[in-house]
């Protein structure tokens, strides 16, 4: 930009920086709160979905099963799972992908994965749309789907667009927002690299980590403390109380 815009310019970066700051503060926090919610909430009854583990550590496999191979979606609907394998993956390589942005010196096992970023935000986008047009052309899931259901798949897309149309058709200045997200987090603002497709994704990615600890996408913590995935069947070898419930003898009339 020109000195004309100059300060108009350094005015924008410290609002997208300020933005930035703040929705990954909101996400963390949120995020912190909802945790601490819910590991404090009791589970007075053993509820797992039967047939269920006998032990704490056949539990912790169903729920590594459940987070990572999405075990029970397989067997109750294999193209809702599809979709979602695609779309769970993908994300998770683009998010492995990025951290090339927020480390230095970047390790080579982040390196070597940079050329699999598109295979990766292609699935996503892939299964995000596949989610969408299953909530906008199934009645069953569209009966129970809200505006914010609709919402969040659809910033998804868009944060998924924006990445790959830099990465496919407009390159961005990768060392310039090297530059300026370092600055973020040093309190040593630098300038953001005059790119409106990449300020864009900035800004929708913003959006969606300030909204994440209050939409369904808390899931993604919220699946650790399902009582009905995280629980052991040992309810006849084992009573099982929580605090500030009572023994029956205290109960009785006295």
């Amino acid at each position: 930009m020109g000195a004309v815009f100059g300060g108009v310019m350094s005015f924008f970066d410290a609002v997208v920086g300020t933005l930035l700051v703040f929705a990954v503060g909101v996400l963390v926090l949120g995020l912190a709160n909802k945790v601490w919610v819910y590991a404090a909430t009791p589970a007075p009854l053993r509820i797992p979905t039967t047939p269920a583990p006998l032990t704490r550590l056949g539990a912790a496999g169903r729920l590594a099963r459940e987070v990572l191979l999405f075990e029970s979606l397989f067997r109750a609907d294999k193209v809702l799972w599809a979709l979602s394998a695609l779309f769970h993956a993908g994300l998770a390589l683009v998010l492995l992908r990025h951290l090339r942005y927020v480390l230095n010196p970047v390790p080579w096992p982040i390196e070597a994965i940079q050329p699999l970023g598109v295979l990766g935000a292609g699935a996503m986008m892939v299964g995000l749309a596949g989610l969408l047009a299953r909530r906008l052309f199934l009645p069953s899931v569209r009966m129970i789907t809200r505006a914010t259901d609709l919402a969040v798949l659809v910033l998804l897309l868009a944060i998924g667009a924006t990445g790959l149309v830099m990465t496919l058709a407009a390159p961005a200045d990768i060392m310039g927002l090297k530059i300026f997200l370092a600055g973020l987090w040093r309190f040593a603002p630098a300038p953001l690299p005059d790119d409106p497709v990449l300020v864009l994704h900035l800004v929708l990615a913003a959006v969606l980590m300030a909204v994440a600890p209050f939409s369904k996408l808390l899931h993604m913590a919220g699946v650790f403390f399902s009582p009905t995935r995280a629980q052991c069947d040992n309810a006849r070898e084992r009573r099982h109380l929580v605090s500030w419930a009572r023994p029956l003898d205290d109960l009785r009339p006295r």
